[in-house]
């Protein structure tokens, strides 16, 4: 039975291109949109791809950039220079 990993970012301009990019990234994502947040769960893992961030801001983006947005998550991080991954697995 696979876990729920989730991620909640405040609904922001800064916040918009990230949470673009997770769902196009993350096939069976599913959003939950709320007033001023958004919560985004999938089965076993969720990753953000600096390059794909980076494609809609025109901008080099640093995936510690994403901690200015975030109010909740749930699964274990794995982030590097590339990405920022939640998880189960270990």
């Amino acid at each position: 039975m696979p876990r729920i990993v989730s991620i909640t970012l405040q609904t922001t301009d800064a916040a918009r291109p990230i949470i673009d990019a997770i769902v196009e990234d993350n096939p069976g994502a599913v959003v939950h949109s709320f007033p001023g947040i958004v919560k985004i769960d999938r089965d076993d893992s969720l990753t953000i791809n600096r390059a794909s961030v980076e494609n809609r801001i025109g901008r080099d983006w640093d995936p510690q950039e994403l901690h200015l947005s975030v109010v909740s998550m749930a699964g274990n991080v794995d982030e590097d220079d590339d990405y920022f991954n939640l998880s189960w697995s270990r």
